[in-house]
This record gives C-alpha cells, structure tokens and sequence, in this order.
C-alpha cells in the first residue's frame, strides 16, 4: 500500500472521464503503445495520451469507449510524441494493463468524485 495521504491531497489530482475519438500505434514507443486523443469536453477539450494497451485493446475498440485520465499532470514527451494526460488502468495477472472505466455513459470533462 502506498503512503497515506489526506483528501486534500487526493482533490489535487484531476481524474475526469473522457471518450477516446482516435486511436493508432505508437511505433516509436519502446514498449508497444497506442497514441489517443481522448474529448475530455468543452472545458478542457481533446487532449493526447500515450497508453501501453495493447495486450487488451485494439485501435478499433478503443473508439467510443469511455476512459477516466489524469488532467493536471505536466505534458511528458515519449519519443516524439507529447502525452498530455496519464490513462488510467489496471494491471491483470500477467502485468497488462486494463483501462479504468465508469460503468455508465458520463458526460465528457465530468470530474471524479
């Protein structure tokens, strides 16, 4: 388990849901990658992200799914490409990662609370 941390701390972290509108490999990344844009809505609008999902995911099932990712991390260039948000996911049994979803459709930008 990690350090505790109080709630103040974890309202400084911006997780928001978003929907993934374009997905395509990330051939320069070292380890196998897709490169999203994800429309996290009007208020922070499309941003991109490095994901290493390939295990369970395809290009063409990652259209129009709903992802929840980190808004207020500082952009991080991996290779060259500029990851603006941090994807969240799970690692299963064997060490790939499965998204993190909400279980309902939620409006894009929507904060999680």
């Amino acid at each position: 388990m990690a350090e505790e941390i109080t709630y103040a701390d974890f309202e400084r972290v911006d997780i928001r849901v978003g929907t993934i509108i374009e997905a395509s490999p990330f051939s320069e990344a070292r380890k196998p990658a897709f490169k999203l844009l994800i429309d996290f809505g009007p208020d922070i609008g499309i941003k991109k992200s490095s994901a290493q999902i390939t295990v369970h995911y395809t290009t063409e099932n990652l259209i129009g799914r709903q992802v929840l990712g980190v808004v207020n991390f500082p952009p991080r260039q991996i290779g060259p490409f500029r990851s603006e948000v941090l994807t969240l996911g799970f690692e299963d049994e064997n060490g790939a990662i499965v998204l993190a979803a909400v279980e309902q459709p939620v409006p894009n930008g929507r904060r999680m609370m």
